[in-house]
């Protein structure tokens, strides 16, 4: 009697254990979101130099005392605005001997050429004289274009750096009398891995910005490839052209720079926390019907706090972003939360605003 009453009780043992208690959970408790479908801009980051447009040292072509500066540090010129007048008086004289020496020559051609026509001369005194002619018109000329030299000129509009010269002084053909640049754009140089060479081509946007305008960027668009490869790098050498209408750029500037490789719109993307390593491979626990499915995906860009998923989800999935260390593949689950998703938001890269970041670089 007392064996049978002992069997019939742990017959019950299964039965009571398996009927949960009321009012507790049907499933274990997670967090979920939906997959959103949203823009994902994908850049490279690195960093580049800032060059002037143009640029270019004032040199003197002829020696000569400096007898005037016309110019102040800094100041912006225009083309051809004289800079430096070097003591003319010499080549002047010059000059004056040399149009002499063009008028005796003329009056001795023209009387050559009337004595050949009388034939009272020979051929060879007129071939003479109309060689001495064309001599002393060159050197004419010559005299003439190194006068002019006395007087340098800007060769663009640009503005100038600090200068090397006083009044007065001597200078030599060849010295550094001052530096002139074109500020009015700027050229950017920046290197990026050679893998992204297919993705690159004239015209693309970029973005930079520099330590002294911290809460500024500056846009600007590739305007040339280098033709080679930096075989010890392995990288690729670009420049961009960047408008400085306000004159906040300098050159030799250090520049972050971010280049628009592609934009792709109806991307999904999904909180990082979602993403359940393991080994080489990435998974997330996607919701169906009140289970838990686990899921291999292939990631794409990653964003602040979003990453792309290339494949494995559809739009309006939804996948478990929190509770997943008690999680195995077919577990029933009970979402604690709503099914929105306010922390993804589209990623967009507006035209007049830095494109969202990514984690591909150099």
């Amino acid at each position: 009697m007392r064996l049978s009453l002992l069997l019939l009780l742990i017959s019950w043992i299964p039965v009571v254990l398996a009927e949960p208690p009321a009012g507790a959970p049907k499933g274990i408790p997670v967090e979920v979101v939906n997959v959103e479908m949203a823009m994902v801009a994908e850049e490279v980051d690195t960093v580049g130099t800032l060059l002037p447009a143009e640029s270019v040292i004032i040199r003197s072509e002829i020696a000569g005392r400096v007898t005037t500066i016309h110019f102040s540090e800094g100041q912006l010129v225009d083309k051809d605005k004289p800079l430096i007048t070097l003591d003319s008086e010499e080549y002047k004289a010059q000059l004056e001997a040399s149009n002499a020496e063009v008028k005796l020559s003329e009056l001795n051609f023209e009387r050559q050429k009337d004595l050949l026509s009388k034939n009272a001369s020979s051929r060879q005194n007129f071939d003479e004289a109309q060689a001495k002619l064309s001599e002393s018109r060159a050197r004419q000329n010559l005299d003439q274009t190194r006068l002019e030299k006395t007087k340098i000129r800007a060769p663009f509009k640009g503005m100038l750096g600090l200068r090397n010269i006083s009044n007065g002084a001597y200078i030599r053909a060849g010295d550094d009398l001052v530096s002139l640049m074109d500020v009015s754009s700027m050229k950017l140089d920046f290197r990026v891995p050679e893998k992204f060479i297919s993705q690159l081509k004239i015209g693309q946007a970029v973005q930079m910005s520099v330590d002294a305008y911290f809460d500024k960027d500056f846009s600007g668009k590739i305007i040339a490839l280098d033709s080679e490869v930096d075989e010890k790098t392995r990288t690729i050498l670009l420049r961009a052209k960047v408008a400085n209408e306000k004159n906040l750029l300098y050159p030799g500037m250090f520049a972050r720079v971010s280049l628009m490789l592609e934009e792709r719109r109806g991307a999904l993307l999904i909180p990082e926390q979602a993403i359940v390593p393991q080994g080489q491979d990435s998974f997330v626990f996607k919701v169906v019907n009140d289970k838990v499915a686990m899921v291999k995906v292939k990631l794409g860009q990653r964003q602040t706090g979003t990453v792309e998923i290339q494949e494995g989800l559809r739009a309006d999935d939804k996948v478990v972003v929190a509770g997943q260390m008690k999680l195995r593949d077919g577990a029933p689950v009970m979402a604690i939360n709503s099914t929105e998703s306010p922390q993804i938001k589209p990623i967009a890269a507006p035209k007049s605003s830095k494109p969202a970041k990514t984690d591909r670089g150099n």
